[in-house]
């Protein structure tokens, strides 16, 4: 069981409370923090990055040169990747990059990170009002 001081709104300490040790003194699993700030992260892009693809960009449907007697390369048409305004390879498309986080792993995450502030003297408890009247 782990004390942590009340303070009250002006800062000054009122009493001590002890906290469960099923929520604030389990143990650390950085793996399952992990996930669910790689989580959380991911939900935060946009994912509307785009860019064309060869069927995507206007024109270039004529073969731009006979197959046989040039002495170039064989090619189909003039917007090939390879060719200056030419579509993009493997073009980046919108898509969604949120991760599924299991309700067990988010809620042993929230524990571990309870008791790494706990652990580290980082949790603070504040009574907005004065012991002697409670609601």
């Amino acid at each position: 069981m782990a004390n942590v001081k009340v303070y009250n709104m002006q800062g000054a300490e009122v009493s001590e409370i002890t906290l469960a040790d099923e929520v604030f003194g389990v143990e650390v699993h950085t793996s399952a923090m992990h996930a669910v700030v790689r989580a959380y992260l991911n939900a935060q892009r946009q994912g509307t990055q785009s860019a064309k693809t060869r069927t995507e960009v206007r024109g270039g449907g004529r073969k731009i040169y006979r197959q046989k007697g040039t002495g170039n390369a064989r090619h189909h048409g003039r917007r090939a990747p390879q060719f200056t305004h030419g579509g993009v390879v493997f073009a980046p498309k919108p898509r969604d990059y949120r991760i599924s986080v299991p309700r067990k792993v988010r809620r042993l995450a929230m524990r571990s990170a309870l008791t790494c502030k706990v652990n580290d003297a980082e949790m603070i408890v504040s009574r907005p009002w004065a012991p002697t009247r409670r609601p």
